[in-house]
């Protein structure tokens, strides 16, 4: 197996910590080609289909993609803004206002976004973050709780690339924060701005994005922390259990998901009588597809039909100043002694180091 060309290696060059902000992906373009590879990369990962590789070929290429693609094209162009993909536009903000939060707070740290499928990759992505002087990278999910089909697919692509790397980083990985209390902090503030401006519901519903309902069943935590997030939001906004609940939405296939499923419990809401729902989508940090065609504009319709009176959306946390903030706390949590490393005193001290480095390499012959 060959390696992948490092950077010019410079002696004495100080290093840096850099942390790799991951969120699902998204097509380049609204179109029929662009989410057919889209889709192709998406659905052919193990951790995402779980289905014996051959059998799942063939219906992937000979069903769902000739049939699927054009009407998700449709759904893309339904929400498809002037700067592009909401997600890929969300999550690019996120990164540059995280970089300017830790430098706020007096890190010298290098962020960039990725996309676990489609563009930026993770492999082109970690190979800038090197470039640019990144030998210590923590890698965090957009995802706050935890999926084998979701964070674990992240690790799977960062280490199948690093398998083809020489000169390695030093990493760090963050599983979760589905129970962080800035991040639920920000949740709570984002709900409750919400309600001061447009009055409160008879019903929050808290929408997730499902999974199979086997992963429960062969240990995958996911559905315990998003029932886990909503305790405790719920418990920030002051609702007893009959003022919220959970549901899962996106199911895909004839399998039993994560039940109950947004769209008919909302339906059957509508026909008990209640005249009001707010939904909102914890485990989404970016507004997308999923939230902006599925929830806001489908769910909605599935609600008003069946009989009821109001349905509101409220947003992803998206750019939200409290979000960030806690995506920074989550950042600093977890790189830990690397900051340390990074204050102004340490730093002086690395850069009389590292001249002392680069002078005695040149003395013995070396080039850079």
């Amino acid at each position: 197996m060959g390696f992948n060309k490092e950077p010019s290696y410079a002696h004495g060059a100080i290093s840096r910590p850099g942390v790799l902000f991951v969120n699902l992906g998204t097509p380049d373009a609204p179109t029929t080609p662009a989410v057919r590879r889209y889709l192709r990369q998406f659905l052919s990962d193990p951790r995402v289909v779980e289905i014996p590789k051959a059998a799942w070929w063939f219906i992937l290429n000979g069903i769902i993609l000739p049939f699927r693609s054009s009407k998700s094209a449709e759904k893309y162009a339904s929400i498809w803004s002037k700067e592009g993909s909401p997600l890929k536009v969300h999550t690019e903000k996120q990164a540059l206002l995280l970089r300017g939060y830790l430098g706020e707070r007096g890190h010298d740290v290098r962020v960039a976004y990725a996309m676990r499928y489609g563009s930026p990759s993770i492999a082109d992505t970690i190979d800038r973050l090197k470039a640019e002087g990144c030998d210590r990278i923590l890698v965090v999910p957009a995802y706050p709780q935890y999926s084998g089909t979701t964070t674990a697919s992240i690790n799977d692509a960062v280490s199948a690339h690093l398998a083809k790397v020489r000169n390695l980083p030093e990493l760090r990985f963050v599983k979760h924060y589905h129970d962080q209390e800035a991040y639920i902090h920000a949740l709570a503030k984002s709900v409750q701005a919400y309600w001061d401006m447009h009055g409160e519901p008879d019903k929050l519903v808290m929408s997730f994005h499902g999974v199979p309902k086997r992963t429960l069943q062969l240990g995958d935590p996911y559905h315990c922390e998003c029932h886990k997030t909503a305790r405790l939001l719920a418990a920030q906004l002051g609702l007893g259990t009959e003022r919220y609940m959970v549901t899962f939405q996106s199911r895909f296939g004839k399998a039993e998901w994560l039940q109950p499923y947004t769209a008919p419990t909302l339906q059957q809401l509508a026909r008990e009588g209640v005249k009001r729902v707010d939904v909102m989508c914890p485990g989404f940090t970016s507004d997308c597809l999923e939230t902006l065609e599925e929830i806001s504009m489908e769910a909605r319709q599935d609600f008003l039909t069946a009989g009821g009176k109001e349905f509101h959306y409220i947003p992803c946390l998206n750019e939200s100043p409290d979000w960030i903030r806690a995506l920074a706390d989550i950042a600093e949590s977890h790189m830990g002694g690397w900051l340390s490393m990074m204050t102004p005193a340490t730093r002086d001290q690395e850069n009389k180091a590292a001249a002392l480095s680069r002078d005695l390499a040149q003395r013995m012959g070396a080039v850079s």
